[in-house]
């Protein structure tokens, strides 16, 4: 299979790529997030296609598993928000956020330790501490969907600009994708 994925080729790829800069773009820039979104929405089903029939493709049934996985832990998350169960205040927004940075930073880490010809340890393991990291990645990945509700619910409650909804739809996309890849 190697970089040929599911007539994909290099494509996935560039649907990552050009995801991740649509998304640097429109976190600058949020009014033109009406014409970003639908083509982070584009990129991203190209990226994630292709991962997802890479993976298929050498663990039978995963990506059924992490669909199945991702629509529980958004379901689960959604009941908890909207039943008034988890509160969204300002406290738990900060913690949420810098426990998302320091996820970030260990990304990048990541990215760049290589380079030097260094690694995280564990970070991609398929070991018993490598699932626990990964599972507490998941955790924080959503408990982003809480701010995405909190956000989506505030902008309802009030008169806002049409490009606020699809600011608040990429964002909560970015945060589904997250979850399904991490898992």
């Amino acid at each position: 299979v190697g970089w040929w994925v599911g007539g994909f080729g290099y494509w996935w790829i560039a649907g990552a790529l050009i995801g991740l800069g649509l998304v640097l773009f429109t976190v600058f820039r949020p009014q033109k997030a009406p014409v970003t979104a639908p083509l982070y929405a584009v990129a991203e089903g190209i990226f994630v296609g292709g991962i997802s029939r890479f993976y298929e493709t050498t663990y039978d049934g995963i990506v059924l598993q992490a669909s199945l996985l991702t629509g529980a832990i958004f379901a689960t998350m959604w009941f908890l928000y909207a039943s008034g169960r988890i509160r969204v205040t300002p406290k738990l927004q900060k913690a949420i956020i810098a426990a998302t940075m320091g996820v970030l930073a260990t990304y990048v880490l990541a990215w760049i330790l290589p380079i030097f010809g260094a690694s995280i340890p564990f970070l991609h393991d398929s070991g018993p501490i490598g699932i626990g990291i990964s599972l507490i990645i998941v955790g924080i990945a959503a408990m982003n969907l809480l701010i995405d509700f909190d956000y989506i619910d505030r902008l309802n409650q009030e008169p806002h600009e049409r490009w606020q909804d699809w600011f608040a739809a990429m964002g909560l996309l970015v945060t589904v994708i997250w979850i399904y890849l991490e898992i």
